[in-house]
Parts: C-alpha cells; sequence; structure tokens
C-alpha cells in the first residue's frame, strides 16, 4: 500500500485552512523568514494555529526556509527551527545545507540566543539545544535535482524527501525512483520557472535581488526583443522566456506509477479561490485514482470532503496550460504573447455601439462622462452565460488589456469605453464573477467519519457507547439514562439514527448497530448530547497520522561528488561548505550572490527560442541564425543552444560593472 499526498500551498493561515477543507494531504507554508517568496511570510503563531487544524485530520504542514543562508544568519535559522518544532510543523522544505549541521550551539561557534538556549543556567533548553530539532528535511525544487546521482547525495545526506525538477519525464522520475527509497515530490501544477529550479541568477545580477533569497523580480515574465548579430530585430516586445502554467490533472496516475508520492500545487503567492479550486480538482482526481486501485493506493491524511463547488481550473489564473517534457517530448511552452492571465476564450467581437441612456438626469450625465459601450460579442459557446461584473481582456498588440462587464444580459456587454476595443477582436473572460461567488459561499465541508455502537442494558437504564474514528481512534464509555422505556422500539431506534448519524464538529457519525430490546426513552437533545460526548472524547485523543517517510541510510564510500563545485550549488556559509567538504569537494566556489562571478551564465533551461520560433537546425532543420540575443532596457544577453544536451542558455553579453 503507497500513500499519496496532495500538497497545497498557502499565503497565509486563512488560504491554509482553505486548502485543507478542499482536500488538501499537506500544506507548505513560509513561516517569519528564509521563505523562497518574501511577500508570503507568516507569524509563527500563525503557523501553529494552522499546525492544530490540520492535525485533526492528519494533514501535515511544511515550513518553507529555502533559500540561501548567510553565515551571520545561521543563529537566525537555528531559532526559527525550534520555534517551528515548537508550533507543531511536520517537516521542512529546504535548500541550504547548513540545516543539516544546525545541530548544537558548538556547531555554530557561539551560543544559541533563542527562547531555550542561553549562557544563564537554562538546563532543559541547553539539553534541546544539544539535541537539536529533530523536524524531517525535504530538499527543495531549489537544490535542482533532475538526476539519479544527484537523488542519491540528498538521500544520502538524510533529506527524507527530495522535491524534483519540474522539467522532468516519466522516464527520468521513474529511474530516479529506481536510484532511492526517500519520498519524492513533483509539481503538477502552477507557474513553471523557465530556468532550472535554484540556478536562476538573473534577477540577482539585473538589480541584486536574489531569487534564491525569495526576491525574484520575474525577468522571465518581462518584454525582450531578439536580436542576431548585426542588431537586426527578429523579434519585438515579447515576454519569450514566459512559458505556459503547469496542468498535469490527467497524469496523476502516470506520475503514482512511476514513483511520485507527493503531489504540489505551485501557488504561495496566489489567493484563496485558486488555491480552493485547483485544490479540490486535483483532490478529487485522487480519491478518483484511489478508487479505481483501492489495494494499491491510499490518501496520506483523512476525512471526506463532501459537497460545496464544483471546480473548474479553466476559470482560475493560468498563462494557458502545458504539460512541459512529461511525456519526453519537446513542445509548444511558451506564453510570450500572454505572460499573464488572459482567461478563457468566450467569442469574437461582432460590433460596439455607444450604450443607451436611460435613467435621471444625473444617470444620464454620468454615463456620459464615463463614455459606456455596449459590446457584441459572437460567442464561441453559445450555452456561455455572462454575468454581471464579469472581467474581460483581449490582446492590443504586445499589451493584454482588461476591463470589467457592469452589466453582462445575453451576449452583450455594457462597459466603460475601452480604448483599443473593436470588431473582429477575440475576447477572452479573466473572470468569471459567478464561479468566483460560487468559491465564497459553496464551501465544502471536511469530516472524519466515525462508526458508532450503541447498547442498551436490560434495564434500559444505561446504554454502553463505543466509537471508532477512520483514522484509528476508539472510545467506550457507559452513559446513564433517566428516562423510562420506550413502548415503540421501532420509533425510537428511528429517533436514534437520525440524531445520532449527524455531523458535530469535524467528524461524521453513523450509528452502525443499537443493541437491546429495550431502548430508554430519550429526547433529542439528550441523544445530541451524547453525540457531542463522542466528539469530545475522540478531540482528547490525536488523530493517528500516517508516518513521515524516512531517508534510506547510505555508507560515505558509496557517493560522490565532483572535486571542483561551482557557484551553482548556491553555497553561502560555512557549514554548508564544510558539508560538501566532507564528501570529497576540492575547490568550491561561493554562491553567485557572493561572488557575481563574470560571465557566469544566468539561465539554464530545457525551453528553447529557436525552436519555439521555428529556428532549431536541429529538431526542425532550419538554416542556421548565428549568434542571438535578448534586449531589454537596453541590457543584451547572449543566447548560448548545448544542441547535444538540448538545453539553452542565458548569459550577459558584456561583464556588468559593479
Amino acid at each position: 500500500m503507497r500513500y499519496l499526498e496532495l500538497l497545497a500551498p498557502a499565503r497565509d493561515k486563512e488560504i491554509g485552512f482553505a486548502a485543507i477543507d478542499c482536500g488538501a494531504d499537506a500544506v507548505y507554508i513560509a513561516g517569519p523568514g528564509f521563505g523562497a517568496r518574501q511577500a508570503a511570510g507568516n507569524s509563527m503563531e500563525d503557523v501553529r494555529e494552522l499546525c492544530t487544524y490540520a492535525h485533526r485530520f492528519g494533514v501535515r504542514i511544511f515550513i518553507t526556509i529555502n533559500t540561501i543562508v548567510y553565515d551571520d544568519e545561521l543563529l537566525q535559522v537555528k531559532k526559527l527551527l525550534e520555534e517551528a518544532s515548537d508550533a507543531g510543523v511536520d517537516g521542512v522544505i529546504d535548500q541550504d545545507l547548513a540545516l543539516l549541521n544546525i545541530q548544537s550551539c558548538e556547531s555554530l561557534g557561539a551560543s544559541f540566543t533563542g527562547s531555550s538556549c542561553t549562557e544563564t543556567g537554562d538546563e532543559d533548553g541547553k539539553e534541546r539545544c544539544r539535541k537539536g530539532f529533530v523536524l524531517p528535511l525535504h530538499a527543495s525544487t531549489q537544490c535542482a535535482i533532475r538526476t539519479p546521482e544527484k537523488a542519491r547525495f540528498y538521500e544520502a545526506l538524510g533529506f527524507s524527501r527530495i522535491v524534483l525538477e519540474r522539467e522532468l519525464s516519466l522516464e527520468e522520475i521513474h529511474q530516479i525512483r529506481s536510484a532511492v527509497n526517500c519520498e519524492l515530490e513533483f509539481f503538477v501544477h502552477g507557474a513553471i520557472c523557465v530556468c532550472y529550479s535554484g540556478q536562476c541568477y538573473m534577477s540577482e545580477y539585473i538589480n541584486g535581488r536574489s531569487a534564491n533569497r525569495g526576491e525574484c523580480i520575474q525577468a522571465c515574465r518581462s518584454l525582450y526583443d531578439l536580436e542576431d548579430a548585426s542588431g537586426k530585430v527578429l523579434v519585438r516586445n515579447k515576454a519569450l522566456l514566459s512559458l505556459k502554467d503547469y496542468n498535469l490533472l490527467h497524469r496523476i496516475e502516470d506520475l503514482a506509477k512511476a514513483g511520485i508520492d507527493s503531489f504540489k500545487i505551485e501557488g504561495r503567492l496566489k489567493n484563496i479561490s485558486y488555491v480552493r479550486n485547483v485544490t479540490r480538482a486535483y483532490s478529487l482526481a485522487l480519491d478518483d485514482l484511489i478508487a479505481r486501485h483501492p489495494d494499491k493506493y491510499r490518501r496520506s491524511s483523512f476525512g471526506c470532503v463532501r459537497g460545496g463547488f464544483t471546480p473548474n481550473l479553466d476559470k482560475t489564473f493560468n498563462r494557458r496550460y502545458t504539460e512541459l517534457f512529461i511525456d519526453g517530448k519537446r513542445g509548444k511552452w511558451s506564453s510570450m504573447n500572454a505572460p499573464k492571465h488572459i482567461g478563457e476564450e468566450i467569442g469574437v467581437v461582432a460590433r460596439i455601439k455607444e450604450a443607451s441612456i436611460v435613467g435621471s438626469k444625473e444617470t444620464a450625465s454620468r454615463a456620459r462622462n464615463a463614455s459606456e459601450m455596449l459590446v457584441l460579442v459572437s460567442l464561441k459557446n453559445p450555452s456561455c452565460t455572462l454575468h454581471n461584473g464579469d472581467g474581460f481582456s483581449f490582446l492590443n498588440g504586445d499589451e493584454i488589456i482588461g476591463f470589467r462587464g457592469d452589466v453582462c444580459e445575453g451576449n452583450t456587454i455594457r462597459c466603460k469605453a475601452v480604448p483599443g476595443l473593436k470588431s473582429g477582436t477575440t475576447l477572452y473572460r479573466n473572470v468569471d464573477s459567478e464561479f468566483e461567488r460560487e468559491l465564497e459561499v459553496s464551501l465544502p465541508a471536511r469530516t472524519i467519519d466515525v462508526s458508532v455502537i450503541i447498547s442498551a442494558n436490560s434495564d434500559g437504564k444505561s446504554l454502553n457507547i463505543s466509537a471508532e474514528s477512520k483514522d484509528g481512534r476508539t472510545v467506550s464509555f457507559e452513559r446513564q439514562t433517566n428516562g423510562g422505556l420506550a413502548k415503540d422500539r421501532e420509533r425510537m431506534v428511528s429517533i436514534f439514527k437520525n440524531q445520532i448519524s449527524k455531523v458535530s464538529g469535524t467528524y461524521s457519525f453513523k450509528l452502525q448497530s443499537l443493541k437491546g430490546q429495550s431502548l430508554p426513552l430519550l429526547k433529542a437533545a439528550e441523544l445530541n448530547a451524547i453525540r457531542r460526548d463522542i466528539a469530545a472524547r475522540l478531540n482528547a485523543l490525536p488523530c493517528r497520522a500516517i508516518p513521515l517517510g524516512k531517508a534510506r541510510q547510505m555508507e560515505r564510500d558509496s557517493i560522490s561528488i565532483p572535486k571542483t563545485l561551482t557557484y551553482k550549488e548556491n553555497i553561502a556559509n560555512h557549514l554548508s561548505r564544510e558539508m560538501y567538504e566532507s564528501y570529497g569537494a576540492e575547490s568550491i566556489e561561493p554562491a553567485f550572490e557572493i561572488s557575481h562571478r563574470e560571465g557566469a551564465e544566468l539561465m539554464r533551461t530545457k525551453y528553447c527560442i529557436r525552436y519555439e520560433l521555428g529556428l532549431c537546425p536541429r529538431c526542425q532543420h532550419a538554416a542556421q541564425t548565428g549568434s542571438l540575443y535578448l534586449v531589454n532596457n537596453g541590457k543584451r544577453y547572449a543566447l548560448g543552444f548545448d544542441c547535444a544536451a538540448c538545453e539553452m542558455t542565458v548569459s550577459a553579453a558584456t561583464p556588468k560593472k559593479r
């Protein structure tokens, strides 16, 4: 039996609660610092609240400490790890190898000045500090793990889970699965970084905001010109490095067969409606997989999610979808024409006219000032329903223009004047207001099923009650009754079933058996009290969560790493340096954020602009183009093409002066 996990993102605790209610088996969230999304930090008290709620269902909470760490920050990270452990966090998503060595004050060469270890005689605190934190570590996607050899190295270090690169194929995932025993995690939905994860230095190069420090400026979504060596512009003002969004909803079974344990949704900067919609869609897909293979798979948390909205991935933020390299084939992955959310295509503008003015003179005056217009749309799907407040968008040259439909009836949209909108324009809907309302008010409920057996003593004056929750908790107790005996046993059985088989808190109760010839005459309120008593007793017992996977212990001699390590290993402190040295590294270059190495490769990617434009001499038999450059804001970036590896590189065309 394999346990499968749906891992959802949370920008804050409220989004975390929503993800759990919609079916997530685990949630990843940032604490106060050192997360790879600097704008998504949270207080540790909020993380604690999320853990408390999650653990009712055996849902795990993983904290992101996945930036590189400088030497003068190691004590802060040590304190953060201990606080995370105290808050109930189940694991850490980590990029920096220093976290493996932050196990004692001595390893840091100084006393830990946090809440538990001081130089003032706190013996319990010193003992906890000496033992170190015990949270499992997951190797972040920022570690750029895409080969069996690198996966084995991280497992040997002690990582219990590895988050793989998005660019891998099913065959490559299977090869890594065969090489390691630890858990494997893979992104299945959301935004895709064009560069191999953790090895993009564009943002740091441009303005000193490092992606490896959670400060990425998203240079891949910027607009560029493509020029040849002579300066001739081949493509003008396109988001040439922007990729479509990942969507592997229909490949869940393939990924499970290849060895993936955790299916990860991207989006720690996304809003609550995005997380609800996407989490619910993938939770239903996992439920379907398990229903078809009940002896092979099961979910890693507990609780059935019932009711609520019907998810639709086309109605939530996306740059169009791709399955990237999952089948081992190169395809058209670019979103260069629409690097933002453009929405679902609804039709073509048939005609535009000035909106008629109705109502009072004051209303008419406001309408004229606002220059209202009436847009008639030839709908692509006649059954498509437009709603007041829908958001629409269209491409005006290289720009995505958006506007709000104030009043929508049939195929007409009344709105304020929109420059650039004209007949023949393809129209998209990027906000379905009715669907957004559904995501706010029609919410699913998550409960743990509980089976209840009640036996009445022969005199009907007491009840023996036993209950077992789906996660294996059991409670048994006796309840005295003060009423007489029920004269109509059949009617009393019906009352018992109706009142016990309800929802209380996070539990959905079902009366499985009611034994006894003589049943006490009980009011509905008394039976409700019994049900609430069962819930309280179950709450006093921790949910029997599925144990996390563990790393395989390997002999050091079985692992080898290159003797020379470049800036791409992102080594920014003495602890990670010492870790690599202990495995045989002799020459170690510091992280790009420290060295700012001239001529450095700023990106390496599976994506290829030449292929995207039909200019690939190898795959598309196109003529050689010579040198190509990306130009943005006066800066030139040289494109390199490693055809043997089928990869593209981006480097600064001239050294940047500092």
